[in-house]
């Protein structure tokens, strides 16, 4: 007759293990920086400057430069908030606080990712006029494609589920189709970073070309060549540090705004590529992604998050975790 407690613990053993697999699951690590950073956007709209009408101000100064069927929108939905500012901004922080405990929370996480991606591509039409991009005005140092649209794409690649296969495809090919350009799910092992496990491996390749190649195409817009002005408009109520490191780098960039855009795009063309090298060089790619993030970032004014009139904290952050999110892991061979 087996004893009780040898019987609880063997209870107890599987479980205790499935909470340090748990504890070490990358993607959840991910899933709760994204939720902390949803609670920053939260408790930044609770500022005191956000409940004036200079909030509703800011709003329809994005639609200006873009097209109508675009501004329009944009416009009524600024009119909107202006006349019910407190009340509206109020539900505003509440949603992304809400967004950020529900991805904390386990048993809501789905329901609250799948509510990022929805508030995310509503904020970035009608908060951030698409960034700018179809209103010339878009340039990676100052945020554009806009940051509100990373919190979208992370909510899908950090979606809790697993396709197995690191790229199933549509349909799995019958044993006479298999080969070595036509694999089976045997031969195509686990996912190769945290990014591929929910859409598989393509479809989160080509998120991470589609990020980073348009950072590189925005940076040889006219916009981006005005970079030492981007980074002066920042100073306005930073920090006197903050304040006099991007004064200085803006004093520096000013006379060579072209040069600096140009090295910008190759370097965004340098990263885009991160994900289709070996692992050792996908990593080095993936560690000058996180770099070139908190270089932007650092240009950003931390997303002007010191100045109390911030509502996110930039694309700095956003594109760091979207590396992180294509850190390659270790192979089921052992490779590192």
């Amino acid at each position: 007759m087996s004893h009780p407690l040898a019987v609880g613990d063997l209870v107890a053993r599987p479980a205790a293990a499935h909470e340090r697999v748990a504890a070490r699951d990358p993607r959840r690590a991910l899933q709760l920086a994204l939720g902390a950073l949803w609670l920053l956007d939260g408790m930044l709209q609770f500022q005191p400057s956000m409940f004036g009408h200079g909030f509703a101000q800011m709003l329809a100064g994005s639609a200006q430069g873009n097209p109508a069927v675009v501004a329009r929108p944009i416009t009524w939905s600024a009119g909107l908030i202006g006349h019910h500012v407190v009340a509206l901004n109020a539900i505003f922080a509440a949603i992304q606080l809400l967004l950020g405990l529900g991805i904390a929370w386990r048993p809501a996480v789905k329901v609250a990712l799948a509510g990022s991606v929805t508030w995310s591509l509503a904020v970035w039409w009608l908060g951030e006029g698409l960034g700018g991009v179809l209103a010339g005005t878009a340039s990676p140092v100052d945020g554009a494609p806009g940051a509100v649209l990373l919190y979208g794409l992370l909510a899908v690649l950090l979606w809790p589920a697993d396709r197995g296969p690191a790229d199933p495809g549509p349909a799995d090919p019958g044993p006479a189709d298999r080969g070595p350009a036509n694999p089976g799910p045997a031969d195509r092992g686990p996912a190769p970073f945290t990014a591929a496990r929910a859409v598989g491996r393509r479809v989160a390749q080509a998120s991470w070309l589609v990020v980073w190649l348009s950072l590189a195409a925005l940076a040889l817009l006219p916009a981006s060549r005005a970079v030492g002005r981007i980074i002066a408009d920042t100073t306005p109520g930073e920090p006197a540090w903050l304040a006099w490191t991007d004064a200085h780098v803006a004093t520096a960039l000013t006379r060579h705004g072209l040069l600096a855009a140009v090295v910008l795009a190759v370097v965004f063309v340098v990263v885009a590529s991160g994900t289709f090298l070996p692992r050792r060089a996908a990593r080095a790619a993936i560690v000058l992604a996180v770099a070139v993030a908190a270089a932007l970032w650092l240009a950003q004014g931390l997303g002007g998050i010191l100045t109390g009139s911030a509502t996110d904290p930039d694309t700095g952050p956003l594109l760091a975790l979207l590396a992180l999110a294509f850190w390659p892991l270790a192979s089921s061979t052992g490779e590192t």
